[in-house]
């Protein structure tokens, strides 16, 4: 039976467990590492959830950043704007222990690629880095930003400029099939998940049944 949830129930009083409930409600979401470098060449990685897909002419992304201040310095944020570009590299199951360790707060001049024994890897004279071991690795360009100001969180759009991954993911429809690459999702902030394809569905129409592929 269904029970009306507010902060005043009994596993929710406190305010990490009511956030912790509210991060779970939106269910599965991807998980990537925002690869990035300063103009100075500060190396920067952080794991994100809030990955949104905008549109496919032109391939657009965009992800939200969590408020930026002197007490807690987004360095991905300053990286962006400052340099106009970052890379976005799925998570897999090999290596997810090491992405969520990113989202510790290490100092500025600390390189999360070294701190979590990631590597770093250049393709083709982009700026910001990629993940090495990752199996899709996107490289982006800065659009837009947006301040919301209802909780002080930033709105980046982003345009994909560079795509790598194996051409054995790619389906002859042209999806990605993700179960090939190990790619994981996230549910709250700190639980991981691997994936099974449950079915491919056809295009929806009005005059049409709905047929599994």
């Amino acid at each position: 039976m269904k029970i009306k949830i507010t902060k005043e129930h009994e596993k929710l009083k406190d305010k990490r467990s009511w956030a912790s409930f509210i991060n779970s409600l939106s269910g599965f979401k991807s998980v990537n590492l925002i690869g990035s470098k300063s103009s100075e060449g500060q190396e920067n990685l952080s794991v994100i959830s809030s990955l949104v897909h905008l549109g496919s002419n032109p391939p657009l992304m965009g992800l939200v950043i969590r408020p930026h201040s002197e007490d807690a310095p987004r360095h991905s944020l300053e990286n962006i704007l400052e340099t106009h570009c970052f890379t976005l590299n799925h998570v897999s199951t090999d290596f997810f222990i090491k992405a969520h360790q990113t989202s510790a707060r290490y100092p500025r001049d600390v390189s999360e690629f070294t701190a979590t024994e990631l590597e770093a890897e250049y393709i083709d004279s982009f700026h910001a880095p990629y993940v090495k071991d990752s199996s899709v690795q996107m490289g982006l360009k800065l659009r837009s930003e947006y301040y919301i100001k209802e909780n002080k969180t930033h709105f980046i759009v982003a345009e994909i400029e560079n795509i790598y991954t194996m051409d054995k993911a790619i389906l002859n429809d042209g999806s990605l099939n993700i179960e090939e690459l190990k790619t994981v999702a996230l549910s709250g902030l700190d639980t991981y998940h691997s994936t099974n394809k449950i079915s491919k569905l056809s295009y929806a129409k009005t005059n049409k049944k709905i047929e599994e592929l």
